[in-house]
């Protein structure tokens, strides 16, 4: 009689095991849903609720769940398919550029762009002064540099599938700051009452900006970028600006208005 009892009860506590035991589901506002997962689409998640007929089947996008922790204890983890890296495995995620009208003014400017992930992107910039067209008769020599943080623009909606057309293409905003120096040639006056006036002199000049730089980048057969740039931000300079605003990388106001520009087209070639 006890034995028969004793598993009358285990048995009791078996099927009560089973029955509580629940799949839950994680969502992205932290709330758990304790369900039975039934399937797992392209797109959704299809559950039944215990409160509810088995055959009532309930649906959630994947893209609003952070995990499912079945019964047995087994995880399975979701990423929105926007920003999930695996679905841009095939880009390349480096690219080298060239500003390509800045020997036209004077220097010659490089950039390496590198993915970090989707949507997010590092750009750090080497410029060659005096490797151009010396237009002005500056005679300078010199280099600047400048490091930006890409914030490439999501879309305003978003849509089951949607991706990037390419991990590095589309509309961004950077934050960039630049420091450069340089030695050029300058007119200075000496003698107003002399018929020799003015004589050249060497003058160094260190200048630095912190610029907000927007843009769009388009991207070629996953081999060739295009970036077309503006930025606006403040700066200073040692130099004397009254000769000249333009510092090759950018340009600077005076000291009573300190404002900073810069524009630019890069054309690049990708690689991973």
């Amino acid at each position: 009689m006890k034995t028969t009892i004793f598993s009358m009860l285990l048995m009791f506590l078996l099927f009560g095991n089973v029955a509580t035991a629940q799949d839950m589901i994680m969502k992205k506002n932290n709330e758990l849903i304790k369900c039975k997962i039934r399937e797992i689409g392209i797109d959704e998640v299809k559950y039944n609720l215990p409160e509810y007929s088995a055959d009532v089947l309930f649906a959630i996008d994947k893209d609003k769940i952070i995990k499912i922790i079945f019964e047995n204890g087994q995880e399975m983890e979701f990423e929105k398919e926007m920003t999930n890296p695996a679905n841009y495995l095939e880009n390349k995620k480096n690219i080298i550029k060239i500003d390509f009208l800045s020997p036209l003014t004077g220097n010659t400017t490089f950039a390496y762009e590198r993915s970090l992930r989707p949507g997010r992107s590092f750009e750090a910039t080497l410029g060659l002064i005096g490797l151009g067209v010396d237009a002005s008769d500056r005679n300078a020599g010199g280099a600047f540099t400048k490091f930006g943080y890409k914030l490439i623009k999501d879309p305003d909606f978003y849509l089951r599938g949607m991706r990037y057309a390419h991990v590095l293409k589309g509309s961004y905003i950077k934050p960039e700051v630049a420091l450069g120096f340089y030695n050029h040639d300058v007119w200075m006056w000496r003698d107003w009452s002399s018929s020799q006036s003015s004589q050249k002199e060497r003058e160094s000049v260190f200048s630095g900006t912190v610029q907000l730089v927007v843009g769009k980048q388009w991207i070629m057969d996953n081999a060739f970028a295009f970036d077309f740039f503006v930025g606006i931000g403040y700066g200073f300079s040692s130099g004397n600006n009254d000769y000249s605003n333009y510092h090759y990388g950018y340009s600077i106001m005076d000291e009573s208005f300190p404002l900073a520009f810069s524009s630019g087209l890069k054309i690049g070639y990708l690689f991973k």
